[in-house]
């Protein structure tokens, strides 16, 4: 799952970047509108954390600009603003969710849930065969044996079951997990994804993971 964070108070940033990431959250940070909304543009997020009070585009504008352009990405504002004019405000913007500053991070993890539930992209437990991941609980098994498995491989895996039974091509790896400061090389992939070969099939007679030639991997009962 990819993030964007647009706040352009740096240590607010920071703590939201850390927090996301320790919760297996792919995050890219920017400080104003304009930024903002190019980077929306030519990238892909699952979600976007959007401050009211930005540099040169505010949050408002920012977010009517992108319903504008049918970019329907869940967006959760967050604002020093509380009033309920403020809110609806925000809402009637384009805004999935209002955040009144100071929150919980915990709260915010929540709301992200319910945002990422609504477009349909997250649900608790992903499963192929007897390869199961618990989203929730973050551990994945494979029958009755439970499989350990870095950040980043838990995040391939987890993107590999979102997207099971389909071909995804190392540049939807790329874009999907690694942020815009660490896109990282096609045998950096490929050595992520023999990690998981030996972590999850190696001890397995049926096969999950699997290298469609001159177009990537997928995870499927068949090749």
């Amino acid at each position: 799952m990819k993030i964007l964070i647009v706040e352009d108070d740096t240590k607010i940033s920071a703590f939201l970047e850390k927090g996301l990431i320790e919760e297996n959250y792919t995050v890219d940070c920017c400080y104003d509108g304009e930024e903002a909304f190019y980077i929306i543009t030519t990238n892909n997020y699952d979600l976007i954390i959007l401050d009211l009070m930005i540099p040169y585009i505010d949050g408002i504008t920012l977010c009517q600009d992108l319903r504008k352009i049918e970019n329907n990405t869940p967006i959760i504002m967050l604002s020093a603003k509380s009033s309920i004019e403020d809110k609806v405000l925000g809402l009637n913007s384009g805004a999935n969710d209002y955040i009144s500053k100071p929150f919980s991070f915990n709260e915010l993890i929540a709301r992200i849930k319910v945002q990422l539930r609504n477009s349909e992209i997250l649900t608790n437990i992903l499963q192929i065969e007897d390869l199961k991941m618990d989203c929730d609980k973050k551990f994945v098994t494979r029958g009755d044996k439970r499989i350990k498995l870095s950040s980043k491989e838990y995040m391939l895996l987890e993107y590999l079951l979102r997207n099971k039974e389909k071909v995804i091509t190392e540049d939807m790896i790329n874009n999907s997990l690694w942020d815009m400061d660490e896109q990282t090389a096609s045998n950096v992939i490929s050595v992520y994804i023999y990690r998981l070969r030996q972590a999850i099939d190696k001890d397995y007679k049926i096969k999950l993971i699997h290298t469609i030639r001159g177009m990537g991997y997928k995870i499927s009962k068949n090749v």
